[in-house]
């Protein structure tokens, strides 16, 4: 049984720490929750113009002072509860089995109502955020640059198509220095749209004839590499059996 003196210290202690709590919310603004919205609290009027890099960092935060704030009020729930006890005359019995919660504990921790066997937070979650199932080094499940004879748009393509617009990243970062700022991203090189270089120029119709040239830029730059090498093909030179058409008509 505790003393009425030992129970008197321990409303002391449980006020005193409830005050602090609420002074804290009130000098921090309930951690900028009292505003209409987050934008507000870093004094910006929109997520448009704002860097990726910098709303990823402020979400962060704003995700950090979501868990502080639940924490605060978790502490103030069980101050409440545990005055609330010792009014009632059940304080320092435990709310699961009624043991006696010793005194050793309720000096360290005079906000509980359990003892030590049925405090609620006896799990210890080993569970891991579902994106590390998915986002592995570096695109994860959604990369098919390994699988035989798969051209899908994938989730390295995502990357590009949006990187072309723009990163954090300068020509310092990379391995092979760019000229043009717009590529200042990994692999920015690589064919956008098609596989190989020829397919930027290069056309037929639905049954593999009529294969046609359009001359543009890719397709000087790709005659160019050829005449240099000496080749005929960017896959070397063709067997003296395929120099002819493809695609022959039936017989």
């Amino acid at each position: 049984m505790l003393s009425t003196e030992k129970l008197a210290d321990l409303r002391l202690q449980l006020l005193a720490e409830k005050a602090e709590l609420q002074e804290n919310l009130e000098q921090n603004d309930h951690f900028d929750y009292e505003r209409g919205f987050w934008h507000e609290s870093m004094g910006e009027l929109s997520s448009y113009d704002n860097h990726p890099a910098d709303e990823g960092s402020s979400l962060f935060e704003r995700e950090k002072d979501n868990a502080l704030l639940e924490h605060y009020k978790i502490q103030l729930s069980n101050i409440d509860k545990a005055l609330e006890s010792m009014e009632n005359g059940t304080y320092g019995k435990c709310e699961v089995c009624g043991k006696e919660i010793p005194l050793e504990r309720l000096e360290a921790l005079p906000n509980t109502t359990y003892c030590i066997e049925h405090s609620p937070d006896q799990v210890t979650s080993h569970n891991r955020p579902i994106e590390e199932g998915v986002l592995m080094p570096p695109w994860g499940k959604f990369d098919m640059d390994n699988k035989d004879e798969d051209v899908a748009f994938d989730a390295e393509d995502s990357w590009q198509a949006v990187a072309e617009w723009g990163t954090s990243e300068t020509p310092s970062d990379l391995a092979f220095s760019q000229d043009d700022y717009q590529d200042i991203y990994i692999e920015a090189d690589e064919n956008i749209g098609y596989v190989e270089d020829y397919e930027n120029f290069v056309g037929n119709d639905m049954y593999g004839k009529n294969v046609k040239v359009y001359p543009n830029p890719q397709h000087e730059q790709y005659e160019e590499a050829l005449d240099e090498e000496g080749i005929m093909t960017s896959f070397g030179d063709l067997p003296a059996f395929e120099h002819d058409p493809y695609v022959d008509d039936d017989k």
